[in-house]
């Protein structure tokens, strides 16, 4: 007994390992990306660092929760280990944005393996009993991650080389590829289903291509052009192909059905309008504190410190609290002050202080930390054991969906509120003594500490002013998810966590 539980451990303590280096890889770059985008240019496409990411992890996860049923979970969550290594590797020798956002798209494709896989062996070895504790503490490794991943971030990159934020992952997964490949032994007994490449193929398709249209549009292309127009036309044609592939596919990716238990529905809506808010906190933060109160990656990373401490409080709670509260009230309650988070942030300007977006990333923090828990164990209440699996993948996919568009959708208006406010702010010529080659439409140069040294004081208050406004209504569009997501929370049937009536399933297996 003793030998068992020492190798659960082992095995709890791999997956918690997998799963902090893939959530703590988007908090690194978040809080880097100041200085990544300074040296190798290209603030137009940032986004996509982190879009990339997503795109491609996301479109990993049904496949792999599929394959998991039917071929086993360790052979493809191995596998998703090995390839986020690779990424992370290819990442480090990034010469430009494009390239850092190809190579953080195969870091994705390992995450999509990593991330619902985690939680499908966690249910398989561990008793129901104890499933509410360690969902709370699956939840706070996501938190976890958050405080290491900027602080991580932060010291390399403003001390080492920002490299360095990518090649941490390498001993991270060494570490956790022997936890898993040598202590988790699997059933040998194995769900027979065919995986739904069509469905795959039109679901991804038709994301890439409204991604596409969202980003391009306005920039490179004008918005009723005959590029955008296809983008748009082929989003609309791929959709509604996928509905139909997947309604005649006898094994969905995403299935319908389980979309008829109104706990399911609701707890993947709040997942996706959530993550759609918190993301633009997450990557809108730091290049605030660098771009406009001119602090270093460092004061950036210690500002996401405080909101991923909320994190882990609300998320650890939350797991605690499922079997005495319904899922309902907890995220009732977080849900209003995520909300109240990003409304506080929409009063920022250039003169705002520190300690003030501290107490806001605070509130952020502690309105996000509950879905990272509560909505997996929701989720996966009412669903059998034979679609735990898809039921986890579809949740997961729709959480990297909602922040894929969010991601996108908040970085058009970013960009275009800067461009427009930089327009008409210089197009005077009013910016007096500028270096020659000094270029107000490419502004990542203000995350530069040099170049931000050569920028006269008007002209530098100017720029940073346009900078605040832009982002400041990003936050304003951000509280459109977040209060969605907190009408939808009203809307949650009122079950609770209930460990004897999950036990039966985890009695059969074992």
């Amino acid at each position: 007994m003793k030998t068992m539980q020492n190798k659960l451990g082992v095995i709890l303590g791999g997956l918690f390992l997998s799963i902090l280096m893939a959530s703590m890889d988007n908090t690194i770059v978040a809080t880097a990306m100041g200085t990544i985008v300074g040296q190798l240019g290209g603030l137009d496409k940032f986004v996509w660092v982190t879009s990339a990411y997503m795109i491609a992890e996301m479109a990993g996860m049904p496949i792999f929760g599929k394959l998991s049923d039917m071929y086993g979970r360790k052979r493809f969550f191995i596998f998703g280990i090995l390839v986020f290594m690779l990424g992370s590797a290819l990442c480090g020798t990034a010469e430009s944005i494009v390239q850092l956002s190809i190579y953080r798209a195969i870091q994705g494709i390992g995450g999509g393996a990593l991330m619902p896989i985690a939680f499908t062996i966690m249910y398989d070895v561990v008793p129901p009993e104890k499933r509410g504790k360690l969902i709370g503490l699956f939840g706070a490794v996501f938190g976890m991650s958050s405080i290491f991943g900027p602080l991580a971030g932060a010291y390399i990159t403003d001390y080492i080389k920002w490299e360095w934020i990518f090649y941490i992952n390498l001993p991270l997964g060494l570490i956790a590829f022997a936890m898993i490949a040598f202590f988790y032994k699997e059933s040998r007994q194995h769900a027979k289903q065919r995986i739904d490449w069509w469905g795959a193929t039109l679901l991804v398709g038709a994301v890439v291509c409204l991604m596409f249209a969202l980003e391009l549009g306005g920039k490179q292309f004008a918005w009723d052009s005959v590029t955008i127009m296809s983008l748009f036309a082929a989003f609309v044609l791929l959709a509604v192909l996928f509905v139909i592939a997947e309604r005649r596919a006898a094994e969905p990716i995403i299935s319908f059905p389980m979309f008829r238990n109104r706990l399911f529905t609701t707890s993947n809506v709040i997942g996706m309008l959530s993550g759609a808010a918190f993301i633009a906190a997450s990557v809108y933060i730091p290049i605030f504190i660098q771009g406009v109160l001119g602090g270093s990656a460092t004061n950036s990373g210690l500002v996401l410190l405080p909101m991923m401490i909320g994190t882990v409080v609300t998320a650890t709670a939350g797991g605690f609290l499922m079997n005495k509260l319904s899922y309902r009230t907890i995220m009732i309650l977080t849900l209003l002050l995520l909300v109240a988070g990003i409304l506080l942030l929409t009063t920022l300007s250039a003169d705002s202080s520190r300690l003030i977006i501290t107490i806001y990333m605070i509130l952020i923090g502690l309105g996000i930390g509950a879905s990272f828990s509560v909505l997996t164990n929701a989720a996966l209440h009412a669903i059998p054991e034979s679609q735990r699996g898809a039921a986890s993948s579809t949740l997961n996919f729709l959480r990297s969906l909602g922040m894929t568009l969010g991601i996108t959708a908040f970085g058009i208006i970013q960009s275009h509120s800067l461009t427009r406010k930089l327009s008409d702010t210089f197009s005077s010529g009013s910016q007096g003594a500028m270096p020659k080659d000094f270029n107000f439409s490419d502004p990542h140069t203000l995350l530069d500490p040099a170049t931000r040294a050569q920028i006269p004081g008007q002209a530098l208050g100017q720029i940073t002013e346009g900078l605040s406004s832009s982002i400041v209504l990003t936050f304003a569009w951000g509280i459109v998810p977040a209060i969605l997501a907190l009408a939808a929370a009203f809307m949650m049937s009122r079950e609770k966590m209930d460990p004897v009536a999950q036990g039966e399933g985890y009695a059969t297996s074992h």
